[in-house]
């Protein structure tokens, strides 16, 4: 029996194809954003302690920050896309930032890099 439908694909093979695609629906506003408490706890630790934040000044900055994210992560992507890799590292941010013109950042965000992994290895392994 032939498995060859009208259009011309096999059965089944256009439902499998739809699954393994990603959604076309939009991103929900909490999925796009950080947590507005993560930001009003970061803006607070900078604000004299007589100093507020207005929910306004706290979504300003939760859009920026997630943009600011994304613009970084999009350069690494395409850095990792050229070299036929799939997993962004922290070299590959820093050459985002780089490439971007955020120059500034590497050298303090290197030692952050050094000092994340020196604590990751001194970390006991679990087996």
């Amino acid at each position: 029996m032939d498995s060859t439908r009208d259009d011309g694909s096999e059965n089944g093979s256009q439902a499998e194809d739809t699954q393994n695609m990603p959604s076309k629906e939009p991103l929900r506003e909490q999925d796009r954003f950080l947590p507005i408490a993560n930001i009003g706890k970061i803006m607070r630790g900078v604000v004299p302690d007589s100093g507020k934040i207005s929910k306004e000044a706290k979504e300003c900055i939760q859009e920026c920050v997630s943009e600011f994210i994304s613009f970084i992560t999009s350069e690494a992507s395409d850095r990792c896309h050229q070299e036929k890799r799939k997993t962004i590292n922290g070299e590959d941010l820093l050459f985002a930032m780089s490439t971007l013109g955020l120059d500034q950042y590497i050298e303090p965000l290197k030692l952050h890099l050094q000092r994340f992994r020196d604590s990751d290895k001194s970390q006991p392994t679990e087996t």
